[in-house]
């Protein structure tokens, strides 16, 4: 089970785009705090929209390449059809050379998918980051709670207390990072922000923190205000509250919990569904085998999410619920975009693109027969 850690994910563009994003974070925090607003699942949502809104570019040029890619398939399968079995290096330099005749009869580049795909996924990697590690990038999130830490670290054996309450309450989801034989007051951070309401309670009652019950309880209350989110704690897990349910707990809270993960998994198979979708090819087996593991993986990842938003903080739903809707969106006014693209645009727009690279690099143009051409407007 993955571990809230306390530091700032320190790998390389991942952990440098991760702060960039914080600081927005922070900045829309800030922003909605000048109106008298003070949520983290609000700051949430409209972070999700405005990083997807940016992205819209990204996917735009993504489907431009797979809207080409599905037309060239019959004839990249051709191409290895024809040289099927034969490994001898003039067959294959042929095959490449036709190959790559098929990519410069479309404009686009063999690795054209793949650079999308590799701005992208740093991007998203640090977005996850922001949203599952809040204090470690939101600025403001952690002010709140920096009386109470350091009212904490300044208590003897702090650590010991710390963990002990960690064990005691089965808080598994949280880790103590240590700096020696001490707790790191950025662990402690995040261990507070983890806390539910019930839990700050228990934590103001401990004795060993008698001398500042007052800072705790005034910080539960301030933490607690901007964490919920329609009656729920963002930092909480929706299966907290379904549990407590059956034990005289609110149902109404539990209903709101379990239409998390519902959402997570709707949003998710809408967005998919509105994804254009490749044709089935027949009469290869390797490329059949391919779509239908795609189309398994399209049906499980869904899924999985829903359950694991049974376990994971309420926050980290919001945010899978809010981009998935915020890219079924973006994809219906993407697929309204492609509709109106005419091949034959969309391929001489790539070459003049191509051609302006090939002039830049100091290469003469491109020699794409009329009959290519012919073909690619087929």
């Amino acid at each position: 089970m993955e571990m809230i850690l306390a530091t700032k994910s320190s790998t390389p563009i991942i952990g440098q785009l991760a702060t960039v994003m914080g600081w927005i974070m922070d900045g829309i925090y800030r922003l909605l705090n000048v109106f008298g607003i003070q949520n983290i699942g609000l700051c949430i949502i409209i972070f999700s929209i405005l990083i997807y809104a940016l992205m819209t570019p990204l996917q735009i040029k993504q489907q431009k390449f797979s809207k080409l890619s599905a037309i060239m398939q019959p004839e990249l399968q051709k191409i290895q059809k024809k040289y099927k079995g034969k490994n001898d290096q003039a067959s294959m330099q042929k095959m490449q050379e036709e190959t790559q005749a098929v990519y410069q009869k479309y404009g686009v580049s063999p690795t054209g998918s793949c650079v999308q795909l590799a701005i992208q996924f740093p991007i998203l990697m640090a977005l996850y980051q922001v949203i599952y590690k809040i204090p470690a990038y939101v600025g403001s999130v952690k002010d709140i709670l920096a009386s109470a830490v350091t009212s904490i670290t300044g208590v003897n054996g702090y650590t010991d207390i710390l963990q002990q309450f960690i064990t005691d309450n089965k808080m598994t989801r949280v880790q103590l990072i240590m700096d020696g034989s001490k707790a790191t007051s950025n662990s402690v951070t995040d261990f507070l922000y983890a806390l539910s309401p019930s839990q700050w309670k228990t934590l103001a009652e401990t004795s060993q923190f008698a001398g500042f019950t007052d800072t705790l309880n005034s910080t539960a209350k301030e933490i607690s205000h901007v964490q919920n989110f329609f009656g729920l704690n963002i930092a909480d897990q929706p299966l907290t509250y379904i549990k407590a349910a059956f034990v005289g707990g609110s149902a109404l809270l539990a209903i709101v919990a379990i239409l998390i993960p519902i959402l997570a998994w709707a949003t998710q198979m809408i967005n998919l569904k509105l994804m254009p979708q490749a044709a089935q090819q027949s009469g290869d087996s390797q490329q059949d085998a391919m779509m239908n593991s795609m189309k398994t993986m399209n049906m499980v990842m869904p899924l999985m999410s829903a359950v694991f938003c049974f376990t994971f903080p309420v926050g980290l739903g919001i945010y899978w619920v809010a981009s998935a809707a915020v890219r079924s969106v973006q994809q219906v006014v993407i697929n309204k975009k492609m509709d109106k693209i005419q091949i034959e645009d969309l391929i001489s727009e790539n070459m003049k693109k191509m051609e302006k690279k090939r002039e830049k690099a100091g290469l003469p143009p491109q020699k794409i027969t009329n009959q290519a051409h012919q073909s690619a407007k087929n």
